[in-house]
């Protein structure tokens, strides 16, 4: 479908693509994956037909499309969300149109033999055709179904674009483009402005596309989901493989080791060679035998190995002093911007060494409750910093706080005390800054490198409670690993604000879950919230399938009327439980509240063998109430 051969794109001092090709055909899912820098957003630009500045051969059929999202652009639609998504079938619109002048022209018309009327025909069944194929017929449906997917409420739909931020404007153009349904589409980092639910939404979308995707992420969940086939670039040069990212990651190793064993055994042939030759040289007798070998010698190609790049951040947290048992405690806590509630009134405490994750919709208060907790912004009701606590805070925008004027050894000097001003050049080559490179000017640096530096500064001091909001935009695969394995080993309290999957597996053990201005505590790893939301979709497509056969025409059968008998029986037995769940959670419900109301008492006075028992008692009725409201929501469903 999509070819490209000898492409080449190269800068002074530098080939970015040196003579590459490859081949996409119509249904691949291809993750497009290599180090920042490496040319990916380049590669897609190239095919795109948005980058010129290369040599080389694009081939692609004049009748396929290809859909590419713009990552940086302003936005200035006057129209409402709807409006400016189903701007995506102005095409199949206009097709509409052409449709009802054909109609009206053929009902006007009576001459049903003539050459003309035959063509006017021709024409409307040409058009109904490419109607049919275009989807225009429930376009509404597939637009509110898109906008749904990608996070939009209902009420949204009629609201000003210029009343979003322009992240979820950013949404409104990946909803445009999937409703194209372009014959290639090119996605770079289209999760970006998207949060758990959505991602997972589109990776089902993803999955049925009916065209070819070139998708370019460092979300490994979604690679993995998505994609059945990975391209790396790698220093120049492409590796091809028929694998989704985990796959990859270990075919390439076993191609790096099968060519370093294979190099060895050449290297070992080429010695025996070189041997007989010096051995026998001067020798009349063997005079054929060796020239047999030099010609042997000369036509043997050295395999090399691909060159690896293996430039790693590398650091340990600095260890801190402990902080008290309670790092932050909150009673009724709430936020509004002028009438717009953001969180309604909440309590909640975290405890020494808590690791939680902060999940949900862009625009619930993930940032504006981590900003609360820093002190930025102002509140109602009563929040307070644990004894001896010692905060480290990554913002969403930290990268924007940095001076772009200074360098970036400079930018380090500037928050370093006598004890860690020496260590800075070791500190920087930990982070990937060496030899030339922290002399540079923050102003040209790249997204990660801006994120690293910034990281890198954050941590100069003792941390005992670590709030990083975001810390995975702009950082590849291998950058978040090992911010990953530092932070696993971080002996402190951690809240992680984020949308990666991956990144949040394993790392925390307490979930915040914002939805609809409220706050839900959930004592689960992030796959285990993924399994319970998948429940409870099968659940909802369930209970959806079921409405759709009440609707039908009720029989009149005695069969039927026994039928109808046995599920009254049932339902009754379900409602039974339902209220019996309903008092449990109640009673539940009640105790936490006792235990949070002890533990939150700084005059009780407890021993720690209480304050752990007590803690101990609040997780179980904590799990417990989620299993019964998991349990209830269950059975609602077939109420």
């Amino acid at each position: 479908m999509f070819s490209i051969n000898d492409l080449l794109v190269e800068f002074p001092g530098r080939v970015l693509f040196d003579r590459i090709g490859f081949v996409v055909n119509t249904r691949d899912r291809i993750g497009l994956v290599g180090r920042n820098g490496a040319g990916k957003s380049t590669l897609l630009k190239i095919m795109a037909g948005l980058e010129t500045a290369h040599s080389g051969h694009l081939g692609f059929t004049k009748e396929k499309t290809v859909g590419y999202l713009v990552q940086e652009r302003s936005f200035t639609s006057a129209k409402t969300v709807i409006e400016e998504t189903e701007t995506a079938f102005e095409v199949a619109q206009k097709l509409l149109t052409l449709s009802e002048q054909l109609t009206r022209e053929l009902e006007l018309r009576s001459d049903y033999e003539s050459e003309s009327y035959i063509t006017i025909v021709e024409k409307l069944h040409e058009v109904t055709e490419r109607i049919q194929l275009s989807g225009i017929s429930n376009y509404r449906e597939q637009t509110e179904k898109v906008l749904k997917g990608l996070g939009f409420l209902r009420e949204d739909f009629f609201k000003p674009m210029s009343v979003f931020s322009g992240g979820w404007q950013m949404r409104v153009e990946l909803a445009k483009l999937l409703l194209k349904q372009p014959d290639l589409l090119l996605l770079d980092e289209p999760t970006n402005h998207l949060d758990i639910e959505s991602i997972r939404w589109m990776e089902r979308f993803l999955q049925n596309y009916p065209g070819a995707v070139i998708l370019v992420s460092h979300d490994r969940v979604l690679l993995d989901n998505v994609t059945t086939r990975t391209i790396e670039i790698q220093q120049g040069k492409i590796y091809d493989y028929p694998a989704n990212y985990s796959e990859y990651v270990e075919l390439r190793q076993e191609r790096i080791e099968q060519q370093g064993n294979e190099l060895k055994n050449q290297q070992r042939e080429i010695a025996q060679i070189e041997s007989f030759i010096e051995r026998f040289r001067y020798k009349a007798t063997k005079a054929k035998q060796v020239q047999s070998r030099i010609k042997q010698l000369e036509k043997i190609e050295e395999i090399t190995i691909d060159n690896t790049d293996n430039s790693r951040i590398n650091f340990r947290f600095t260890p801190a002093r402990d902080s008290g048992k309670v790092v932050v405690e909150a009673n009724q806590v709430s936020k509004k911007y002028g009438d717009k509630l953001v969180i309604n009134p909440t309590d909640f405490i975290i405890a020494r060494n808590e690791r939680i994750a902060f999940v949900g919709q862009n625009g619930q208060g993930k940032t504006t409750l981590v900003k609360m907790i820093m002190k930025d912004i102002d509140f109602v009701g009563d929040l307070k910093i644990g004894h001896n606590v010692q905060i480290g805070y990554f913002a969403q925008n930290q990268t924007e706080l940095l001076n772009r004027n200074k360098t970036v050894y400079e930018t380090l000097e500037d928050v370093a005390d006598s004890d860690t001003r020496p260590k800075l050049r070791n500190i920087l080559g930990s982070f990937m800054f060496s030899g030339e490179d922290i002399d540079k000017r923050v102003m040209v640096l790249s997204g990660g490198e801006k994120t690293r530096l910034a990281l890198a500064k954050m941590l100069l001091q003792p941390i005992n409670f670590l709030v990083l909001d975001e810390p995975t935009n702009h950082l590849d695969m291998s950058a978040k690993d090992v911010l990953k394995n530092a932070l696993l080993h971080f002996n402190g309290t951690l809240i992680v604000v984020s949308h990666d999957r991956d990144f949040l597996s394993g790392l925390t053990t307490r979930i915040f879950e914002f939805k609809d201005h409220k706050i839900r505590q959930l004592n689960y790893d992030i796959c285990e919230l993924m399994e319970i939301r998948d429940k409870e979709q099968a659940a909802e497509l369930k209970l959806s399938k079921s409405r759709v056969s009440d609707d039908r025409p009720v029989s009149t059968s005695k069969q039927q009327y026994l039928e109808n008998k046995e599920k009254e029986r049932e339902k009754r037995k379900l409602t039974a439980k339902i209220e019996q769940i309903e008092k449990e959670i109640s009673v539940v419900e009640n105790r936490i509240n006792e235990i949070t109301e002890l533990l939150s008492n700084s005059d009780t006075g407890k021993d720690q063998k209480d304050y752990d028992e007590l803690s101990k008692e609040l997780n179980n009725l904590q799990n417990r109430n989620t299993l019964l409201m998991a349990e209830w929501e269950q059975m609602m469903g077939g109420v």
